[in-house]
């Protein structure tokens, strides 16, 4: 898809190979990639690449994408956001309608966290491997319900092997989900960059540089049940940002508005002042740190909102 919007943009003057990468991320299907290292091991391959010059631009999954990146390459360009919800797959189409100690597979930490919070009566396992492999275990009888993304199941046509889409409310989706960001090399020539420009999709630079924002000030990465979701609205922008405890047990959420079109730098101080407020929260109710608001009266969300 990367590749046709490149030929279309150049009107065919720039061609494209494709290198295609099995990463470390992928091989690991045995164990929890917090165990193994974490969202690094789905893009170290392709930074290496980059930086020895095998190829030219690395397309990714933004959501495996780590908030820091090596200092050799930048985020050029980002493709209009697909659907961010997640699905559920299975006979059932949505969580209360999920058996009570229902078994749910699922790898991330993220999805984890929030079903327990949702429903603490549910039994959740491990599910490693790419939407087919997860589908067959699924098929096998290792659960009674998995989630996927519904970015990857539409991208694929599969969309339809979904039994319910959850609302953006019900599950809050992980920082990026539904994007396709690109990395260039800080050095790459002005025309490379210029084209990765053509292919910027403003709306869905604003919702990345404002989750990643989040993401960022709260070190989330696969070790962290970690949800941010960022959206124009017709009167400006919205964001919502949540972290879990890992058993769900607990939740610090943030909400925040944005008035008039909002700039970049708008989108990414709401993010960095709502990941704020999520981390002051937790440290109040774990640590009994004051949250900045304690003596005026005034709360950063209340801040955020304005």
């Amino acid at each position: 898809m990367f590749a046709a919007l490149i030929a279309e943009a150049s009107h065919g003057e720039i061609a494209t190979v494709l290198h295609t990468f099995t990463t470390t991320g992928d091989k690991i299907l045995d164990r929890p990639l917090q165990e193994a290292g974490g969202k690094g091991l789905f893009t170290k391959e392709l930074d290496r690449a980059q930086e020895v010059g095998e190829i030219d631009i690395a397309v990714h999954s933004l959501k495996d994408v780590t908030v820091t990146l090596p200092d050799h390459l930048y985020l050029a360009t980002f493709l209009e956001r697909e659907d961010p919800r997640d699905c559920l797959m299975g006979p059932f189409a949505s969580l209360a309608e999920l058996p009570q100690g229902a078994v749910v597979g699922s790898s991330s930490l993220r999805r984890q966290a929030q079903l327990l919070a949702a429903r603490p009566d549910l039994k959740v396992v491990m599910f490693r491997g790419n939407v087919q492999t997860r589908l067959r275990k699924l098929a096998d009888g290792e659960a009674q319900a998995t989630i996927l993304a519904a970015a990857g199941l539409r991208r694929l046509g599969m969309i339809d092997k979904a039994a319910g889409i959850l609302e953006i409310d019900a599950m809050l989706p992980a920082g990026g989900q539904g994007i396709i960001g690109a990395t260039l090399r800080m050095d790459a020539p002005d025309w490379l960059k210029e084209l990765a420009a053509k292919l910027d999709n403003e709306e869905a630079r604003l919702a990345a540089l404002a989750e990643r924002a989040f993401l960022r000030k709260l070190d989330g990465s696969c070790r962290t049940p970690i949800a941010a979701h960022f959206r124009l609205t017709p009167g400006g922008a919205e964001m919502a940002g949540e972290l879990l405890a890992d058993d769900g047990s607990r939740r610090w959420r943030a909400e925040g508005l944005i008035e008039g079109r909002p700039s970049a730098f708008d989108a990414e101080v709401l993010g960095s002042v709502l990941g704020e407020d999520v981390a002051a929260e937790r440290a109040y109710e774990l640590e009994g740190v004051p949250r900045p608001d304690d003596g005026d009266g005034d709360t950063a969300e209340e801040g955020a909102d304005a």
